[in-house]
C-alpha cells in the first residue's frame, strides 16, 4: 500500500485554494527602463531589446503598445520601496526559516515592512502562500501601476450600500419615506443658522466597519473609511483642472530668476457680495494690468442655481475672456507663461491657452508664496480697494487709472526706476524679434 500524499496547508485549513492573478512575465522594470533608454538614444526596437536582454519580438510589442513613447519613469526607484535585490535577500533568508525581525534587522528594514511583504506579495498559485522574488516583484509593480479604478467604481453593490448609508433617506417604523424639512441651496458660505437636509448620514468608519457584519463571508464587500473619505473628496472638488504638466515645477527657469520679462502671474481680489478685479503683475518688471470683471445679467434677481453660471463676473469664462482682452496685443515675448493659483476660475486655462498662445502655470495648493510678485501687488492695491467693500462699482476707467499709478510709482527692486520705464524698454526689442522671425 503506497504512501499517503500530505495535504496541502490551505486544505488542511478547511479554506478555498487562494486565486492567483497569473504568472509573472519574463521581465522587470529595469528591463523596460534600459529599453526606452536605447529608444531615446536612437536605436532601433529590435537594438534596444537586445540591449535590454530581451526578444526582438518583445522588444517591438513594447514598442507598439507604447504608441513610441516610454511607459516607464526613468528615475530611479525611491529607496522607500524594496528592491529586486533585496526581495531576493528577502526569499532566501525566508526560506532559510529566518524570522521577520532577523530578516528586518539584516536588510535595515522595519519589521512590518518585511512581514507585509511576505503576506501581500506572496505566490499563490500553489494554493498556499510561498515567497517569490520575481513573483513578490511582479505583485509589486502591478499594485503600483497608475492610474487605477476605484474600488467603490468597479464594484456598483457596494457603492449602492455606501451611498445608501452616507445620504439614503429617513424611513419611519412603517417603512414610510420621512422627507424632512425643505432645503434650499445658498452657496458655499454657512449664513444663518438654517434647516439641513435629512439623511441616514453614517460615517465612512461606520460603514466600513458594519460591512464585516452584514458581509462576513464576502470579501468582494470591503472598503476602508479612508477610500469613502477620498470618494467624497473628489466627488465634491468636481473634474481636477490641474495636471502634473503644468505645476509651477514646469515652468521655465527663466521665470524664477526674472532674467527675462513676459512672465506673468494673475489672481483675483474680491469685495462684497462676490464683486472682484482680476489682477496681472509682470514678475520681472513689476508691471501690473487690473481687469474689469462686472456682474452678469441676472446677478442679484435670479436664486443661485447649484453648478450654473457664475453670475457675479468672475466665473471661469469670464475671466477667460478678461486675460485674452488685457494680454492679446502684448508682443509674442511679453506672452511667455502665466502662473495662477488653483482656482476654479481658471477651469477653462487650456481654451485660455489657445487663444492666446501663453502657457499657463499652476501653483501648489495653500502655496500664495509660489505668486509672491503678484501677492505683494494685492496688498498695494487694497490701499485703493479695502476688504469688505463693494468693487463692482468701480469702472474700467477707475481700473485703468489706479494702474497707472502704480505703474509710475518707483520700485526699489527696479533701481527706483517705475514698471512703466521698464517695460517701456522691452517694447522695441521685442518687436524688432518679432519682425526677424515673421519676415
Amino acid at each position: 500500500m503506497g504512501q499517503r500524499k500530505s495535504k496541502r496547508a490551505s486544505c488542511r485549513a478547511g479554506r478555498p485554494a487562494l486565486q492567483s492573478p497569473g504568472r509573472p512575465p519574463g521581465w522587470r522594470r529595469e528591463h523596460k527602463q534600459l529599453f526606452w533608454g536605447a529608444i531615446g538614444r536612437g536605436l532601433s526596437s529590435e537594438e534596444a531589446a537586445a540591449v535590454a536582454s530581451m526578444s526582438p519580438a518583445v522588444g517591438a510589442r513594447w514598442f507598439r503598445e507604447g504608441g513610441g513613447m516610454s511607459t516607464v519613469s526613468a528615475a530611479p526607484l525611491s529607496d522607500r520601496y524594496l528592491s529586486f535585490n533585496e526581495r531576493e535577500e528577502i526569499a532566501i533568508l525566508h526560506a532559510q526559516d529566518h524570522g521577520v525581525r532577523e530578516i528586518a534587522r539584516r536588510l535595515c528594514r522595519s519589521p512590518s515592512t518585511i512581514s507585509r511583504e511576505l503576506r501581500r506579495n506572496a505566490a499563490t498559485r500553489s494554493g498556499g502562500f510561498a515567497y517569490r522574488a520575481t513573483t513578490a516583484q511582479w505583485h509589486a509593480d502591478r499594485r503600483a501601476k497608475r492610474p487605477k479604478v476605484a474600488k467603490l467604481a468597479a464594484n456598483e453593490a457596494l457603492r449602492d450600500y455606501v451611498q445608501e448609508r452616507l445620504t439614503g433617506t429617513l424611513k419611519a417604523p412603517n417603512g414610510a419615506v420621512v422627507r424632512g424639512p425643505k432645503t434650499r441651496w445658498k452657496g458655499r458660505r454657512h449664513g444663518r443658522r438654517q434647516d439641513r437636509k435629512w439623511a441616514t448620514a453614517w460615517s465612512p468608519e461606520q460603514i466600513s466597519n458594519r460591512l464585516h457584519l452584514d458581509y462576513p463571508n464576502d470579501e468582494t464587500m470591503r472598503v476602508s473609511h479612508e477610500a469613502i473619505y477620498q470618494a467624497l473628496y473628489v466627488q465634491g472638488r468636481g473634474k481636477g483642472i490641474v495636471s502634473s504638466e503644468i505645476m509651477i515645477s514646469e515652468r521655465p527657469a527663466e521665470a524664477e530668476d526674472r532674467a527675462v520679462p513676459g512672465h506673468w502671474e494673475g489672481d483675483l481680489i474680491l469685495g462684497l457680495e462676490s464683486s472682484a478685479i482680476g489682477t496681472l503683475v509682470e514678475r520681472s518688471t513689476r508691471f501690473t494690468i487690473l481687469m474689469h470683471l462686472p456682474r452678469m445679467v441676472g446677478h442679484g434677481d435670479l436664486p443661485r442655481a447649484k453648478n450654473g453660471p457664475a453670475l457675479a463676473g468672475h466665473g471661469a469664462e469670464a475671466v477667460r475672456d478678461a486675460i485674452t482682452v488685457a494680454i492679446i496685443n502684448l508682443p509674442d515675448q511679453l506672452r511667455r507663461s502665466l502662473t495662477w493659483d488653483q482656482g476654479v476660475e481658471m477651469a477653462q486655462h487650456a481654451q485660455l491657452r489657445v487663444d492666446t498662445g501663453l502657457p499657463i502655470y499652476f501653483c501648489d495648493p495653500q502655496s500664495p508664496w509660489q505668486r509672491g510678485t503678484n501677492e505683494n501687488t494685492n496688498g498695494l492695491l487694497r490701499q485703493y480697494f479695502p476688504k469688505g467693500t463693494d468693487l463692482s462699482r468701480h469702472s474700467v476707467d477707475d481700473l485703468a487709472s489706479v494702474a497707472t499709478v502704480l505703474n509710475s510709482r518707483p520700485r526699489k527692486a527696479l533701481g527706483w526706476r517705475t514698471p512703466a520705464e521698464v517695460l517701456n524698454d522691452h517694447i522695441p526689442t521685442a518687436r524688432e524679434t518679432n519682425v526677424a522671425t515673421t519676415g
